[in-house]
This record gives C-alpha cells, structure tokens and sequence, in this order.
C-alpha cells in the first residue's frame, strides 16, 4: 500500500528538519540516562534502543548511563528485605550493595545491551568498576538539630559520589564503534562498592568526555514554572536564578544542578526530557522544539 501524499510530505519534512541537526552533531558524544517510565514500558523501552542504535547509525556517539530504583526495591521485597530511605536514598548495608550490583550491573544493564543488539546495535554494559572508570567516596549525610552542639552524621551504607572518572574504557568502546552503556557503581579507596545516583554519574561522565550534550530522562515534562508552564532555553544565569527564588525546589533540584553542574563544566547543552514520551530523545536531538528542558552553557 502506498504512502498517501500528505503523508509522504509529512515524512519529508521530519527527515527535513532533521539533517541539519544531524550534520551538527555527527562525531559529537551524547550522553544519556536512562531511568524512569522509559525503563519499564515496554514499547518505550523498545523506542529508547531504537533511538539509541539510529544516533549511532548517522554518526553521533552515544553513552548510555542507566538507573534502576525500582527493579531494585522490587527484588529485595522478593528477598524479604525492606527498604529504608534517607533524604530520598536508599539505606545500603552490605546485604543490600550485594543486590544493588545483581541487578544494576547484571540483569538491568544486560536487557539494555540485548535491547540494542536486537535492534542493531554493537553495545558493550559496564559498571563503573571496569576499567577503573569510576571512583567514588562514601556519601556523608548531615542534619543540624538545636538539641545537638555539632551536625548529626547519618551512616547510609554503601552509597556514594564520584570522587573522578576515568574514561579511557569508553573512549575505547566508542573508538571501536560500539554504545556503552553504564551503571552507576563505583569502587572507593577502600576497596568497597557504592551505589551512585545515575544523574550525577551521567553529568560527571559527559563533562570528563567532553559531550556535547547531556540528556536526562524522568518522568515529567520538564522544568516549569509556578504557573506550570514548561521552561526550555534557559542559560545558566537563569537556572541560577530561578533556584534562588524557588521555582526549582524538591525533586527537581539535584537533577537541574547536575545539569547546570555540565553546562558550567563544557557541556554544550544539557536536556531534561520527558521520557513517557515515544521517541523523546530522537525528538529532543533532531527537531525544532522539543519535548523538554534545553540548558545552555
């Protein structure tokens, strides 16, 4: 059955608008994380490799760093571990890190590689702890109370930050053609595993890289205002800005000062998109507007 011709002039004008785009970026990184509704939706799965394989295929290098809260309170309520969180982080014992590693590094890492491979692409999964490309330090929480003379520290486990990327390991996956894809868990001085939040690892690795862009997947349109318009095109004087008075707070600050933590760094831009959308990446890349938040440097 043919193409009517609306539709074919339809598709002539997405593929289009996408060329410039794709000139621009061709050889440049893009560093993506990978989280939220995107990563347990079956047909956004499917349209997130997709995505990922046809940037590799026009020329872009894409890194893939990947989270998996859920799947991972998901297999401790099958272990009959509960789950405690801290300031939004999990509680990470020993017993716990030994879960945190099964599944971010082996069962949610490799559906991503298979995912992929199945639509055509060469991926390679590491964690942070192959090729020394991640090393962290143990996360210190701290509360002030009047009761207390000095701040309380709260022991969480095995949770950590990065202390420094080395990314040598990718240079070579990308060099060789293939699609990294990461999970945030490093290795600290001490010789122990730490889970690492996915967005900080994801904007550490884009800046040591060199990316041009960062992408950050979640489950909202973006960044909005207190009217709950969306926000795009916003400079770092005006993220700046709009964390001091307020409209950036709770959930959606750690996530735009990583962002703003790239672009400040070299990062060209940073994106925080809505990954419940099909195709959001592909969208976000290569057409005029968008389906999230753009930072510029």
């Amino acid at each position: 059955m043919s193409l009517s011709s609306d539709k074919a002039t339809e598709i002539a004008c997405v593929l289009g608008e996408a060329l410039p785009y794709i000139q621009r970026f061709r050889g440049k990184t893009v560093v993506v994380k990978y989280g939220g509704n995107a990563m347990v939706d079956e047909t956004l799965k499917s349209g997130f490799a997709r995505d990922i394989v046809l940037m590799r295929l026009v020329g872009i290098n894409p890194v893939v760093v990947h989270g998996g809260g859920p799947q991972i309170g998901n297999l401790l309520a099958k272990l009959g571990k509960e789950s405690h969180f801290v300031d939004g982080m999990r509680v990470t014992d020993s017993e716990t890190m030994d879960v945190v590693e099964m599944v971010l590094g082996g069962l949610v890492n490799k559906e991503i590689v298979n995912l992929i491979t199945r639509h055509g692409g060469r991926a390679v999964g590491l964690t942070g702890k192959d090729g020394d490309l991640i090393r962290a330090r143990k996360l210190k929480i701290t509360r002030n109370a009047p009761d207390l003379e000095a701040p309380e520290i709260i022991d969480i486990g095995h949770v950590g930050e990065v202390a420094s990327v080395d990314a040598g390991v990718v240079d070579m996956l990308v060099g060789g053609g293939f699609i990294p894809v990461i999970a945030p868990i490093g290795v600290g001085e001490d010789g122990y595993s730490y889970n690492i939040n996915a967005d900080l690892v994801a904007g550490r690795i884009a800046e040591v890289l060199g990316a041009e862009k960062l992408m950050l997947l979640t489950n909202t349109k973006g960044l909005l205002d207190k009217q709950g318009n969306l926000l795009t095109g916003l400079n770092a004087v005006e993220v700046d800005r709009l964390i001091d008075d307020g409209t950036i707070h709770g959930g959606m600050l750690p996530k735009i000062q990583c962002a703003l933590s790239a672009v400040k760094s070299g990062v060209s831009a940073a994106h925080i998109i809505d990954g419940r959308v099909e195709h959001a990446v592909l969208v976000e890349l290569f057409t005029d507007e968008g389906v999230g938040t753009l930072i510029r440097r």
